[in-house]
């Protein structure tokens, strides 16, 4: 991994602002970038070599209407030490003083009474730490529906809400991700927090929702696949079922709880951070 060529890709934003760095990352989501630096007034990405298209996102781009523009450029850039930009990127996370989670490498923490350790194989994206802990509180203030029930993880990434739901007593827990690296480092991330009995990961997208029916289905990927993917998440759901889904923004709300309510899907609480948000919905 940390041999293979990469192209660097640099996304100025005019005019750059956080949110509009966390708004591009979301974007970009679709295209397989595996890691994102921010330096005003640039976005960073990094992708293999292999895996850059230069058409696509040049498509992806011009079909975007916000009130920002985005100008890209690229670079080789050979034998990029992986390990060290994911370190750079990702802190510790400690979610209403119940759960942390944190990597490998991060040392002398306090316990809480779920820990988790994620390790640092891949960057999976890991900016989004505000939908991770609206993601972790859902799941806390939910303990009571989690005990002995199926949950699945979709887009699972690290698998950080798998392995918390496996933590809290699910009876099993699935986690998808299309990405293959991202579903195979899933399940060691299962195995290093002792939880692989209960934890299942695969590779594909929504469709392979289809085998079976669950409690409960976390989703924390962004906006338009969401938008795309709820009606296949109600019809996953069991009667009753808890959807909780991040990703988007507090102003997209509105058009997510429409999408639910198309789909069967009752509206029960929301949580937001730094204009983040995170919806949870019941199926009816």
């Amino acid at each position: 991994m940390n041999s293979q060529e990469y192209i660097e890709v640099l996304l100025k934003i005019d005019p750059y602002t956080e949110e509009n760095a966390e708004i591009m990352m979301a974007e970009l989501d679709e295209l397989p970038f595996e890691s994102f630096t921010e330096e005003d007034p640039y976005l960073k990405g990094y992708i293999p070599k292999e895996k850059y298209d230069a058409r696509m996102l040049k498509l992806l781009l011009s079909g975007l209407d916000y009130d920002f523009k985005v100008d890209f450029s690229a670079t080789l850039m050979p034998q990029v030490n992986w390990n060290a930009v994911w370190e750079s990127q990702f802190s510790p996370i400690v979610v209403d003083g119940l759960c942390t989670v944190k990597a490998t490498f991060h040392k002398g923490l306090k316990r809480t009474r779920f820990n988790i350790t994620i390790d640092p194989k891949m960057a999976f994206g890991t900016g989004h730490h505000q939908t991770t802990y609206m993601m972790c509180r859902a799941l806390l203030r939910h303990e009571a529906d989690i005990k002995g029930k199926i949950v699945m993880d979709m887009g699972c990434g690290t698998a950080i809400l798998a392995i918390l739901a496996a933590k809290m007593g699910a009876g099993h827990t699935y986690g998808i991700d299309i990405d293959a690296v991202a579903a195979a480092s899933a399940f060691d991330n299962a195995r290093k927090n002792r939880v692989s009995r209960h934890v299942e990961t695969y590779c594909g997208d929504a469709s392979l929702l289809q085998r079976g029916k669950y409690d409960i289905l976390l989703a924390n990927i962004n906006r338009n696949i969401l938008l795309e993917d709820i009606p296949t998440y109600a019809v996953s759901l069991k009667k009753g079922g808890l959807l909780f889904v991040s990703g988007f923004y507090t102003e997209d709300l509105p058009m997510i709880c429409s999408a639910a309510q198309r789909a069967g899907l009752e509206y029960i609480e929301e949580d937001s951070m730094d204009n983040w948000c995170r919806a949870g919905f019941r199926k009816i």
